[in-house]
């Protein structure tokens, strides 16, 4: 840069002569005699000690010979100070000439021309500044006191001075080079002058120098001085921090206006801000950036001794020393380590302010100086400067001994730490860094803590033109097995070519931009030889036993970590579609595999992690998500690092400062992105950086790493303790075992096309039985898994034939294997985890649904013994654990266990099975189990104390038992999977009646106008039903007209019932026959019995009386006791009310005995007639019977008209069967709401595409409108996610509650067929993409443009919304009134009261009292479901009151989740996505009238690389339980289980928000509260005579 430019350094080396006085001719006594004397008397005017006077001196000589007076005193032995320190004040207040205002004591010929003179005093000051030989430690401290005052005063005077000419400016510069030259160039001595003056002298330079390059620029010869003055002082730390202060600030100011206000802010001190002038221009800071950049030469030269200590003083100390044999070997070298890693993370952080992640500068607070690390002769001394110019540096460096305990803002003198030595043993996760991202638990799972990278940051190439060559060489330092140049050749090698001057042959440049690994391994060896790994390192560093211990290469490792770190954060930065020259590639891939390599220590071949593969693992995590061409190659080389630090339970990182929770964190993000490439690549040779002479070398392939990677996934979740490590390695089981599951079924679906008998596929190595014969064994769940250890085989670094503890690496296996492992720490270790215990039911629940092709039933059977066993456990715990969260965990297995159940029904089959899970079901529900411990008596339903540990978990346990009793073995229904219940209601049935009158026409159902409203001829459908209400939770509707075509031969008493519950709704068609259906063809009698022969003889007829007593009673005389009973008249006297009924009950029975004599005498004149004709009585078999009262029979087979059914019980005021008044109005409304209540959870995932660069939400809704805006592989994700169907003619859930659970008409055009669509077709307007299974389901909306505007259509025009849907009362709530609280209902001892329903409801008093609502229960059990069930009832002030959730709390009970899953085509894109704008378009009804909050949505992201894998990026609200797997932050996933993992994502995500939710209700729960809303509402309070006699009735018609 200054090649061309002579440079001033012969100028500072020999000496100007001005610096000598005339008075050095002379003996040095008579000069004395004369500096004194004259000094004496200057400095009397000053005004230091009486008030200053004018100046005595009036021309120009007079001024002269004081000066070279003055110039000889400033040069007089220490011991004179009193002289030296007059002749510092006299110049000091003479260059004050150059202020403003001079002061009066300055002498006439110095004002009128300051400038001459000032730089003949300038000239003079370096006298003071040179050091004494063999003065005292005091003495010293007295010269660098005046020092300080010199230098005070010349700073001042560049910042206040308006009249300095260039010439004055240079010479100023140049004393400042020559000064800090005389005190820093030579080696470092204890307590010298240098030593204090150290930085102080360096700052002024600095400062100095910024403010001439505003003020003056300095000429090249000046910076060809300064550069080269610099290089002669790197053994001094304080240049290292002098020079990373001004680097960073003249790179603050430089993002400001290279990248705008919009660029992240890299933060400085206020002090250090000061440093520029407020009126330097953009281009005198571009310029002064550069240079002072590259002023300290190669920074890598810091770790070569030899270079470093090639200097002049350097050289005359080891010729006059006896100790010094070599230069290299002083001893003020052994801090190189420490500069070397302190100028490294200078340029480090210089690199993360250009890539926008520069921490905020954090103040220095306790480091109020000098630190020990400066030089090993740190001792203390004299407070100088005084403490109130004490210097505040934005760098500084400690040994580890020094840093320990001190608080991190005294460690880290950068903007933010880069390395992992800078950070306290104690700070563990003190926030986060470039290098170490030490983070708390994040919101979304594996989410990276570090600043996003910044926009609008540069191109990776040009970061790496400005600092790629002092990285990579600092990278390869220490590497071996290369060439090396001479130190002679290295000392005159200027290092500013650049990298990509490097010429590349362009068929190797074609290879590699193609990503083939090839290319990369012919760029290594055709590419020139001047960035050879070990090039940079010189051969005195590899002799060892000439370098003193402090100077081997291992102690520059900090360094070099440092380097690698930056290189990681410079290519994991790079941006989507961004190109990088193949020869930064090479360099960087062989700079890791060089990093990546395993030291072995002195002790053994133990393998540790020291600070280079720390650092690499920290700042790596991206390596592998991102589109770098040929990266591959380095995957057995960080797949060898890993298995360094995952499995290691103890892992100690050498580096006392890395955080081992989060290097295994940072380590779990890479073995996430390497997951699924051996199945991608299968068979893809994987090339060796550098084959060397090896000819036999045979390619490693991508499939022969599954077992490694698999073996180090399970043994890594087998010791790790963290809980967010956990979850993620969870996840990334998940995915392997998914991933290899459909990876076989679409080889054997290959296979049987292609015709094979016996297929086989690449991960099928080892016998079908062998994974399963390990496991045979029963074993105990307090048993633990065996340790592995650091000899077995999974530790091994061998490619071939690769021994592991996996014996086959089929679904199969990985499926029992993640069954056992995750099953037996969930029970040992995670249950009292939350996050990680909801993680591992995630995962199992996973397992469920994975297909795979030979399942192991003995697994099934053991893993749903296991989640039995751990809801026991959990249930059994002590009340003081009992929480919220226990809760959470229990309601989650009893989930996971419905899913195995209906996933694999043959486990019912078990008889073991079967009574393991309705024991833990009794549980769950009552509390108890009826089968105790061995040895004691079983309990009866009836004899048991309801008390279940909470209402959660009472519903979570109802849910599992009519999930068994229903759905196991019959899901999904003829229906489909989009309904558990029947599609039949009123209407439908009505309309397959046999009677005439009852049949109505067909009813359309739509979103405005209900069919339960319709009415035909003034006549509703509800009319023909009759409405009951079974124990306060099951609606009866029953219609005794048959159904079908009338059969006059076959009819028989039936009805039909529409059963309402509170797990959905039912049609049943019962018919009462006395025969099998099989036998009812079958006559029991003849067609024609025949005449029978009339009998002639007349019977004989006897006219007796009957008597009601025998004959005999009449003869017994009475007594005075017969007539102690009074007749029945007698009674009627003094009663009038009883004597008017007596009369009316008379009056009836003579009616009814002239009644039936009439009868008599009819039937009497009827036979006379006929016997007087001669005629016959033929016998007719009677009609038959078509009218029954089927409601009545039905009732009363069942059993709920008996009178103990019919009497209320003492607990509530409902009894066990209510008729439903109909008539009431909205009734009807209420009745379609109820069926619009979903007995299973509905979720909604609305899915977008964003186009590279679109920035606004109508550009990404139009995107779908076409398959050429999209990419093809979004249509085959939209595929897998779910089966299509059409949003009118669906029963399930379609996205919005208006054309939900209903079959509605289809308007004109929706229905059409869309040939052309990027996924525009599943609006929501015609079709949506629909899965279900039997406890959710869930629908996947594409929004459009079209469709927002037909949504917001639908919630305008009075259509069904989610507010008009119930304005259910208190109830729904399921809470009390602040003044209510539980009180136990007494129950008779002799007559227990029995539970005839899981309702603990049905127990409830709800007894109206002062505007109060009391809740009891026999048990005393809380009604609050939130609530722990306590033993005993609590006090009214601990009763937590949960608000309700306006009037659609039905439906939004728990809240609306809102989530999006938005496929990005540049991954830099989705911080710009506007999610808030997006949210408009995802209205699905059950807002509730809330406004969707953006930081309420989770959001799913997906980029397509270019080898067809996908990146995931996922971000959430902050929560404790939203943390839901299997995706994982940053996780790369395979197309072929995109669909699944983004759908069980999107599941679990809304189902932990639900857990966490405070006020949620079930689905079944809050069609039970409907129904007994409902019952309070319509209910006809009727006596048991009434009920009777409505039974008898007819219904109106």
């Amino acid at each position: 840069m200054y090649s061309e430019w002579a440079s001033l350094s012969s100028l500072i080396h020999n000496g100007n002569e001005e610096n000598f006085s005339v008075l050095g001719k002379f003996p040095m006594a008579e000069g004395k005699t004369v500096a004194i004397s004259v000094v004496k008397h200057l400095a009397g005017n000053l005004g230091i000690s009486q008030a200053a006077e004018p100046s005595p001196l009036t021309t120009d000589r007079e001024v002269l010979w004081c000066m070279e007076v003055v110039c000889f005193g400033l040069s007089l032995p220490l011991s004179e100070h009193d002289t030296i320190r007059d002749c510092v004040f006299v110049y000091c207040e003479w260059l004050s000439a150059l202020h403003p205002i001079p002061k009066i004591s300055v002498p006439k010929p110095v004002c009128e021309d300051p400038n001459l003179y000032a730089r003949k005093m300038i000239n003079h000051f370096h006298n003071l500044f040179v050091p004494r030989k063999g003065e005292g430690h005091d003495v010293i401290n007295r010269q660098a006191v005046l020092c300080h005052r010199v230098l005070r005063t010349l700073q001042t005077l560049a910042q206040v001075s308006n009249r300095m000419n260039r010439e004055t400016w240079e010479s100023l510069l140049l004393f400042l080079l020559a000064i800090n030259d005389t005190l820093l160039g030579p080696p470092t001595v204890k307590d010298d002058v240098g030593d204090q003056l150290c930085e102080r002298v360096l700052s002024v330079l600095f400062e100095v120098w910024l403010l001439a390059c505003s003020r003056c620029f300095p000429s090249p010869p000046l910076w060809k001085t300064f550069r080269e003055m610099c290089m002669n002082w790197r053994h001094r730390m304080a240049l290292i921090e002098q020079w990373n202060r001004a680097n960073l600030v003249l790179t603050s100011k430089l993002l400001e206006f290279m990248y705008g206000p919009s660029f992240p802010e890299l933060k400085v001190s206020e002090e250090d801000a000061q440093l520029i002038p407020c009126g330097m221009g953009n281009d005198c800071v571009a310029q002064a950036w550069f240079r002072f950049l590259h002023c300290i030469g190669n920074p890598v030269d810091l770790c070569h001794p030899a270079i470093i200590s090639q200097t002049q003083k350097f050289l005359q100390f080891a010729i006059t020393s006896e100790d010094v044999v070599d230069p290299y070997q002083h001893p003020c070298l052994t801090q190189l380590p420490k500069i070397f890693s302190k100028a490294i993370r200078g340029i480090a952080v210089l690199v993360d302010s250009f890539l926008g992640i520069a921490q905020p500068y954090m103040d220095e607070g306790s480091s109020e100086k000098k630190e020990s690390s400066s030089h090993p002769s740190s001792a203390t001394h004299s407070p100088t400067p005084p403490p109130q110019r004490r210097l505040a540096k934005s760098f500084s460096v400690a040994p580890s001994s020094a840093i320990k305990g001190m608080p991190k803002a005294s460690l880290i003198g950068l903007t933010s730490g880069r390395t992992t030595t800078s950070h306290s043993a104690t700070t563990t996760n003190s926030g986060p860094s470039s290098t170490s991202s030490l983070s708390s638990v994040l919101s979304t799972l594996g989410q990276d803590t570090r600043p996003p990278l910044a926009p609008a940051r540069p191109k990776c190439n040009s970061i790496l033109h400005m600092f790629g060559e002092w990285l990579f060489e600092a990278a390869h330092i220490g590497c071996h097995g290369s060439s090396h140049i001479s130190d002679n050749s290295r000392l005159g090698e200027a290092s500013t070519k650049r990298p990509s001057s490097l010429l590349l042959d362009g068929s190797v440049r074609k290879s590699i931009g193609s990503g083939n690994s090839l290319g990369i391994q012919g760029m290594m060896v055709n590419a020139s030889p001047s960035f050879s790994p070990a090039s940079s390192q010189p051969a005195s560093l590899n002799d060892a036993t000439e370098l003193p211990p402090s100077l081997t290469i291992e102690k520059f490792e900090s360094g070099r970590a440092e380097a690698l770190g930056a290189l990681c954060r410079i290519f994991c930065a790079k941006k989507t579609g961004e190109e990088i020259l193949p020869v930064y590639l090479a360099r960087f891939y062989l700079a890791l595999q060089q990093g990546l390599k395993i030291p072995e220590d002195k002790s053994g071949d133990a393998r540790i992690c020291g600070e280079v593969l720390s650092s690499i693992i920290l700042n790596s995590s991206d390596l592998f998500r991102l589109d770098l061409d040929g990266v591959q190659v380095l995957v057995p080389y960080v797949l060898d690092a890993l298995e360094v630090v995952l499995p290691d339970k103890e892992l100690s990182p050498k580096s006392p400062y890395v955080s081992k929770t989060e290097l295994r964190r940072a380590s779990i993000h890479i073995l996430l992105s390497m997951l699924v490439l051996p199945l991608h690549f299968q068979t893809l040779p994987i090339r060796e950086l550098s084959t060397g002479s090896d000819k036999n070398y045979t390619p490693l392939t991508f499939i022969q790493l599954k077992p490694r990677l698999m073996n180090l996934l399970i043994n890594a979740l087998q010791v790790e303790s963290d809980p967010q490590n956990t979850q993620m390695l969870l996840g990334g089981l998940l995915l392997s075992v998914q991933d290899a599951a459909a990876y076989e079924e679409m080889e054997q679906g290959i296979q049987l096309d292609q015709g094979q008998d016996t297929p086989s596929n690449l991960l099928s190595s080892a016998s079908d039985t062998m994974s399963s014969h390990s496991l045979s064994d029963y074993r105990s769940l307090t048993e633990d898994l065996p340790e592995l250890q650091e000899g077995d085989a999974a530790f091994g670094n061998l490619y071939y034939d690769y021994p592991c503890r996996l014996s086959k690496n089929s679904a199969h296996a990985l499926f029992v294997q993640a069954t056992y492992l995750v099953c037996h720490r969930l029970m040992s270790s995670w249950k009292s985890d939350l996050n990680v215990s909801l993680a591992a039911l995630e995962l199992l629940a996973g397992l469920a649904r994975t297909h795979i092709r030979k399942t192991d039933d003995l697994e099934c059977k053991r893993a749903v013994k296991w989640l039995c066993d751990y809801v026991a456990q959990q249930c059994s715990r002590p009340p003081p654990a009992h929480s919220k969260d226990l809760h959470s965990s229990i309601v989650a297995a009893f989930q996971t266990a419905a899913t195995w159940l209906s996933a694999h029904p043959f486990l019912l089959h078990d008889k073991e099975c079967l009574t393991t899970v309705l024991e833990v079901v009794e549980l769950g529900i009552s509390g108890t189990k009826s089968q105790g411990k061995p040895g004691e008596p079983i309990k009866m339903k009836e004899e048991k104390e309801l008390k279940p540990a909470s209402m959660r978990v009472r519903d979570a346990a109802e849910a599992l038992l009519t999930v068994i009793l229903e759905q196991v073995g019959y899901f999904p229904s003829p229906c489909g999977a989009e309904s558990l219940s029947s599609l039949l209601d009123e209407a439908a049935l009505l309309r397959h009646c046999r009677s005439p009158s009852s049949l109505t026409p067909p009813f359309h159902r739509n979103c405005s106008n209900s069919i339960l409203n319709e009415q035909y001829k003034g006549s509703s459908p509800l009319h023909h039903f009759r409405y009951f209400v079974i124990e306060n939770s099951t609606m009866l509707a029953l219609l005794e007209e048959p159904l079908g075509v009338a059969d006059e031969q076959d009819s028989q008493p039936t009805v039909t019932l529409l059963i309402r519950g509170p797990f959905g709704r039912h049609a049943w068609s019962m018919q009462l026959r006395h025969l099998p259906r099989h036998k009812s063809g079958s006559k029991y009698h003849a067609p024609n019995p025949g005449r029978p022969i009339p009998m002639g003889e007349a019977p004989v007829r006897s006219d007796i009386k009957p008597r009601y007593f025998p004959e005999s009673v009449d003869r017994i005389p009475l007594c005075k006791v017969d007539h102690s009973i009074p007749s029945l008249e007698s009674t009627f006297v003094e009663d009038e009310k009883s004597s008017m009924e007596h009369s009316h009950l008379a009056r009836l029975m003579e009616r009814q005995v002239a009644a039936e004599a009439a009868a008599v005498q009819k039937s009497k004149a009827l036979l006379e007639q006929i016997r007087d004709s001669g005629g016959q009585v033929e016998c007719t078999p009677p009609p038959v019977c078509h009218e029954f009262q089927t409601a009545r029979l039905f009732l009363s087979h069942f059993g709920f008209l008996s009178s103990e059914s019919l009497k209320e019980p003492l607990n509530s005021p409902i009894a066990p069967l209510m008729a439903l008044d109909i008539n009431q109005t909205g009734f009807s409304n209420d009745l379609e709401t109820l069926d619009g209540i979903s007995c299973r959870t509905c979720d909604t995932v609305h899915l977008f595409y964003v186009r590279a660069r679109q920035k606004t939400a109508e550009e990404i809704l139009a995107n779908v409108n076409s398959s050429s805006t999209v990419n093809p592989h979004f249509l085959e994700f939209l595929s897998s996610l779910g089966w299509p169907v059409s949003v009118h003619k669906h029963s399930g859930w379609s996205g919005h509650v208006s054309t939900s659970w209903r079959v509605t008409e289809s308007q004109s055009g929706f229905d059409l067929p869309v040939s052309d669509h990027g996924g525009s077709l599943y609006n929501g307007e015609s079709k949506v993409l629909y899965w279900a299974d039997v406890n959710s389901e869930i629908a996947f909306v594409v929004p459009t443009l079209k469709s927002q505007k037909f949504m917001d259509t639908i919630s305008t025009d009075g259509s069904l919304t989610s507010g008009d849907l119930s304005s259910g009362p208190a109830s729904f709530d399921r809470s009390f009134s602040d003044k209510s609280y539980i009180t136990p209902v007494p129950v008779p001892p002799e007559k227990p009261m029995r539970t005839f329903s899981l309702d603990l409801e049905r127990q409830q008093q709800l007894a109206q009292q002062d505007g109060s609502v009391t809740c009891s229960a026999g048990s005393g059990a809380s009604c609050n479901p939130n609530e722990i069930m306590p033993p005993a009832p609590p006090p009214p002030t601990r009763q937590k009151r949960l608000g309700r959730q306006g009037p659609g709390s039905l439906y939004t009970s728990g809240g609306d989740t809102k989530v999006l899953v938005i496929w990005l085509e540049s991954f830099e894109d989705w911080i710009h996505v506007p999610i808030g704008d997006l949210l408009n378009s995802m209205v699905t009804g059950l807002e509730g009238g809330a406004r969707p909050n953006e930081r309420e949505s989770f959001v799913i992201f997906l980029h397509a690389l270019q080898t067809g894998l996908l990146r995931v990026k996922l971000q959430g609200p902050s929560g404790r339980m939203t943390i839901a797997t299997p995706l994982v932050d940053g996780m790369v996933v395979s197309r072929r289980v995109l669909g699944t993992l983004v759908r069980q994502t999107s599941l679990n995500m809304c189902r932990r928000r639900r857990l966490e939710n405070d006020t949620y209700h079930p689905p079944h729960v809050r069609r039970r509260l409907k129904i007994q809303e409902m019952t309070q509402k319509y209910m006809i309070k009727m006596s048991e005579p009434e009920l009777y006699t409505y039974l008898f009735s007819s219904p109106p018609s």
